[in-house]
């Protein structure tokens, strides 16, 4: 829980908004410098005079938000507002992450992403060296309802067509599982998404032909109406109807004995894997942490082959709507 006084911890400071918050993301960077070198420097007093409560800031920040930046049918809430040098910080959860949110002292000014100077500048991970084998394996742990996850599921939906046959491509399911029975599986973003996590799984064994196609289907159109129960059941019964897929036999096997074990596995691996992000994308025991792009996950399991088959020479999009972020 974020501490009251002080905010959350800063590790998900650094969390990319998803969505079209990354374009207010790089704007804010610029806003919170002028801001705060400008009230640093002028100290206004007629700034001051305007300073809008902390309170009354809180609330109009989240309903600006909530009407025109988050994605249909999700919404941001309140955690804690802080007052920081001529600044407030307002903590905010939103797809299960804390969030913060920058604004000016007389809650005219919006921004979302602020660089702390005085800290002392990370030290960047290594790249690993790609591991080479005769049919590289190819894991993509994602969680079914995080928008990070499912956009990386896009991006390498074309790579699957282009090196299925060449490599063992798989998506794997981020989850915990606490008991003997499918209702002690908990995933990120609740029952539902526990639900889909297995559901998936079950089609993967099952319609490995129309599990790709599934995924893409889902997520166009039941994936933005997840938090309708109602809504997500019926749209997961016509993605199924029109792909020829039983769905009865799915659930039967999603609420038994045959979908703990599935997902049992899934939560295995990705914990020995360290696997807790969605989307985390290891390819023959080595995270990759490149572009998140068609080309950019074609290449690196080209580069993981001991001999790249002739497919690798076939270029891919370089392009991708794919937020540099993650659920976790």
């Amino acid at each position: 829980m974020p501490d009251k006084k002080n905010g959350p911890s800063t590790q998900n400071e650094k969390t990319p908004m998803p969505g079209k918050w990354i374009v207010a993301a790089i704007i804010g960077i610029l806003v919170i410098i002028i801001v705060v070198l400008a009230a640093s420097t002028l100290g206004s007093p007629a700034a001051k005079n305007t300073a809008v409560s902390p309170s009354v800031c809180s609330g109009k920040v989240i309903s600006y938000i909530n009407t025109n930046l988050v994605n249909e049918g999700e919404t941001a809430t309140l955690i804690n507002i802080t007052d920081n040098n001529e600044i407030y910080t307002i903590w905010s959860r939103y797809l299960g992450q804390e969030l913060p949110i920058y604004a000016s002292h007389d809650c005219a000014l919006l921004f979302t992403s602020a660089f702390d100077m005085n800290a002392a500048t990370p030290t960047p991970e290594p790249t690993l060296p790609p591991k080479k084998s005769e049919r590289p394996v190819v894991d993509l742990y994602v969680m079914a309802f995080c928008p990070y996850g499912t956009q990386a599921e896009a991006v390498m939906s074309p790579v699957v067509d282009l090196l299925g046959a060449k490599a063992d491509i798989s998506v794997r399911y981020i989850t915990t599982v606490g008991g003997q029975t499918v209702d002690s599986v908990g995933s990120l973003h609740g029952p539902a998404e526990a639900h889909e996590d297995i559901v998936q799984l079950c089609i993967m064994k099952s319609n490995p032909e129309k599990y790709w196609d599934y995924l893409k289907d889902f997520n166009s159109q039941c994936y933005p109406v997840w938090q309708n129960a109602t809504r997500l059941d019926s749209c997961r019964n016509d993605v199924t109807a029109a792909l020829g897929i039983d769905l009865p036999a799915i659930d039967t096997c999603a609420n038994g004995a045959e979908g703990l074990a599935l997902v049992e596995l899934d939560a295995a691996e990705s914990s020995a894997m360290g696997a807790s992000a969605s989307p985390t994308l290891i390819i023959n025991g080595v995270a990759y942490s490149g572009a998140r792009t068609p080309e950019a996950y074609k290449q690196a399991i080209c580069n993981s082959f001991d001999i790249a088959p002739p497919e690798c020479t076939t270029t891919l999009s370089s392009a991708s709507d794919a937020a540099a972020g993650g659920c976790q």
